[in-house]
């Protein structure tokens, strides 16, 4: 067996359809005062078993901070795993957000992201929109912050991908056009100097006659501060579609842990 391996991050962590900023941790990193900051996570590995296995994986966050303590951010991750001819994973998303570092009562938060997943069919997703973001209380040691908006999304979901894992029997490519009334909730709570824990959900509903039929995302981390670079991670995050557009489970999840570097 021959192996290579380079970790910029040691089981880099993930989540499929994770909208968490890092810049939400209640943690004493978020009072320094910086101009730009950056997350990011990295793997790659190529492993020669009967076939090769090659593993990708990369998340990464950039924040550039304005005087009037709104920031843009941007999102980045990738995930893909093959084995041979065969894909077994191909994931992934970008993001850019506009909005406050937790300093107003209530704030706009205006984004725009883009999507894929092979392996369901998802081919892509471009969605974009705006929320109204309220502070219900925002301490040293915790905090709780509910959004409530409105998105459109226009997505294109190929059962031909080469990567789709499910029965392509009778079934054609879906484009899907609409709007979605967006509800999200974010609490963060520190235990102690080196321990966290942050907490995300959307809820999102179809503006449409399938309005009872919503998207249910949640994404909770545990974060064990090592150093002033060094962060070690506990993940997990699920999420669960009754609109699906293909014949594909309607409930995901993943737990992950790892360690991130930051700069």
């Amino acid at each position: 067996m021959k192996k290579i391996s380079l970790f910029c991050a040691f089981l880099s962590f993930f989540s499929l359809f994770s909208q968490v900023l890092t810049i939400d941790r209640v943690s004493e990193n978020d009072s320094i005062t910086k101009k730009f900051r950056a997350y990011t996570a990295l793997s790659f590995s190529n492993e020669k078993q009967k076939k090769s296995l090659i593993d990708f994986t990369n998340k990464t966050e950039v924040y550039y901070f304005r005087k009037n303590n709104y920031f843009f951010g941007l999102l980045g991750q990738v995930d893909v795993a093959i084995n041979g001819k065969t894909i077994n994973e191909n994931n992934g998303f970008f993001q850019l957000r506009y909005r406050d570092n937790d300093t107003r009562k209530v704030s706009p938060d205006v984004f725009a992201q883009y999507q894929w997943n092979g392996i369901q069919g998802m081919e892509h997703r471009l969605l974009f929109g705006a929320n109204a973001r309220f502070k219900f209380f925002a301490e040293k040691r915790s905090d709780l912050f509910i959004s409530i908006g409105v998105f459109h999304e226009s997505e294109r979901w190929n059962p031909n991908l080469t990567a789709y894992a499910f029965s392509k029997d009778s079934l054609t490519p879906v484009n899907r056009n609409m709007f979605r009334l967006n509800s999200m909730a974010k609490f963060a709570l520190k235990f102690s100097k080196s321990v966290d824990v942050i907490g995300t959900t959307f809820v999102q509903f179809p503006l449409n006659n399938h309005f009872l039929s919503p998207r249910w995302f949640l994404d909770l981390n545990v974060n064990f501060t090592i150093s002033n670079y060094w962060t070690f991670i506990i993940h997990y995050d699920h999420n669960f579609d009754a609109f699906r557009p293909l014949p594909i489970d309607n409930y995901y999840y993943a737990t992950t842990m790892g360690i991130q570097l930051k700069w």
